[in-house]
């Protein structure tokens, strides 16, 4: 159970990530009486009055809660507290007269003010409880580094003051029921062990697209890119969790040193050779969802001349006896010809004298539009011909009733709990930026294969298909 009565303080909590996501998922846990927080303080450069922060709250809330209580927000309102101030540790200190007890900071600033944050944290002396009763924990979001070098430097600038069981990497996928259940789906079914690894699996394919284009945050993406957006973190930890061997208890630091232990195997990537590893796509204009929309570098703020990639396609092997020889393939892209995002695991085709070429089953988890599990099998089409036909076995994770939890509501109660499960070790995080590091520095000069707003992504990216494998249709992803 959360320990009751902790401070939760919110550093930037006049930003975009607090009204759109943090402060809704506060809102449906507290209405669902599972927010065990005693009170909530905002911190944050604007010389506001507590009222203007809590208008700014309310104003949101009506806006991205669909079933918003006024009731229940006044009472809400009553746990929250401002401050105004900035990171250094003189300013932080004023957090004191909120904060005895244990606490959370969570850091919803921008990735370059996680260091100076923890650190005034800590030089305030707000990281170590007052007791052996309480605690003090810190919630970063991501991105953790901008590369290599930086994870690093983060990474020794919160060991001074943070130690690691304090320290939470939020990776909102990992508090997707469906990508959780992806462990539980394979270490309970006791007929998946017999077969999961190289002698019958073919390939994974994992995968999250996207119809919509910047949405306004071209400040950001332009810099960062689909590979430093999507899969050095999500998808990589998606990744980690289709290959970790069975753990032997449901354990936190087991768990992640089973995940570190997939990233170190993982072969590394050739700076010569890393157009035979990785595809780096960027939209044209085309139609999306029968509209017509303008390419990447015809957007707002957009550079004519930008060499970021809107699409991004990995090909990764790992070396260990499991899956010697089995191509897991990670791709993300914007614009494109649906919002889909699933984990494929294709097994072995049968002998193609049996009943043809390229019959073989898949299994999916699906994570959007909808969440469910197909199981795409084989069948006797019906008439007098021996011919198959494809069946798709297909169970839907929620059932009608059932509570729905966001992934930020699922996250914010296992920091209440302490439990570091669904939070990224500092070590799995390095493992992830040396993994795509080459990929990035051969990037920095190297212009995007081209595709159309609409489309699959870049012809380019059938060239890391290994054999007769081919990547699964947008379109008709069974």
């Amino acid at each position: 159970m959360p320990e009751k009565n902790p401070t939760f303080v919110i550093l930037g909590a006049t930003g975009d990530l607090t009204r759109r996501l943090l402060f809704p998922a506060i809102y449906r846990l507290f209405v669902q009486n599972e927010w065990p927080v005693q009170q909530i303080v905002g911190y944050a450069m604007e010389k506001w009055e507590r009222s203007q922060f809590l208008d700014h709250l309310h104003t949101n809330l009506k806006a991205f809660v669909t079933d918003f209580d006024e009731n229940k927000w006044e009472k809400l309102a009553d746990t929250i507290q401002y401050q105004s101030g900035d990171l250094t540790a003189n300013s932080l200190k004023t957090l004191r007269n909120f904060v005895q007890g244990g606490a959370i900071f969570y850091l919803g600033l921008p990735p370059q003010l996680f260091a100076d944050a923890a650190q005034g944290l800590g030089e305030a002396n707000l990281n170590r409880p007052p007791d052996s009763g309480s605690f003090r924990r810190i919630v970063i979001e991501k991105p953790f580094g901008w590369d290599l070098e930086s994870a690093q430097a983060l990474g020794q600038a919160l060991s001074p003051w943070w130690q690691e069981d304090q320290v939470f990497r939020i990776d909102h996928f990992l508090g997707k029921d469906t990508v959780q259940n992806v462990l539980v789906f394979r270490f309970i079914n006791r007929l998946l062990a017999s077969i999961w690894d190289s002698q019958h699996i073919a390939q994974v394919q994992i995968t999250y697209a996207e119809t919509l284009g910047l949405e306004g945050r071209w400040r950001y993406y332009d810099q960062a890119g689909a590979l430093r957006d999507m899969l050095q973190n999500h998808l990589m930890q998606l990744f980690t969790l289709v290959a970790m061997e069975p753990p032997s208890e449901w354990d936190a630091d087991i768990l992640h040193d089973h995940k570190a232990e997939v990233l170190r195997a993982v072969r590394l990537i050739p700076s010569e050779h890393v157009d035979d590893f990785a595809v780096a796509g960027q939209y044209t204009a085309g139609e999306v969802e029968g509209k017509e929309v303008l390419a990447y570098t015809e957007e707002e703020g957009i550079q004519a001349d930008s060499l970021t990639e809107t699409y991004a396609a990995l090909k990764l092997y790992v070396d260990n006896w499991r899956w010697s020889g089995v191509p897991f393939y990670l791709r993300s892209g914007k614009r494109m010809a649906r919002d889909y995002a699933e984990i494929g695991v294709q097994l072995k085709s049968v002998p193609e004298k049996l009943f043809g070429a390229g019959l073989s089953n898949w299994l999916v988890f699906r994570m959007k539009p909808d969440e469910a599990i197909d199981l795409v099998m084989w069948a006797k089409k019906p008439g007098m011909e021996l011919s198959t036909e494809e069946v798709v076995l297909t169970a839907p994770y929620k059932k009608a009733g059932e509570r729905d939890y966001s992934a930020y509501e699922q996250l914010l109660l296992d920091v209440l709990k302490g439990d570091q499960s669904a939070f990224p070790r500092f070590d799995e995080v390095e493992e992830s930026w040396r993994i795509v590091d080459p990929v990035l520095k051969s990037w920095k000069t190297q212009k995007p294969a081209l595709y159309r707003a609409g489309s699959d992504g870049p012809s380019a990216q059938d060239g890391l298909m290994e054999g007769n494998l081919t990547w699964k249709s947008l379109e008709d992803p069974t």
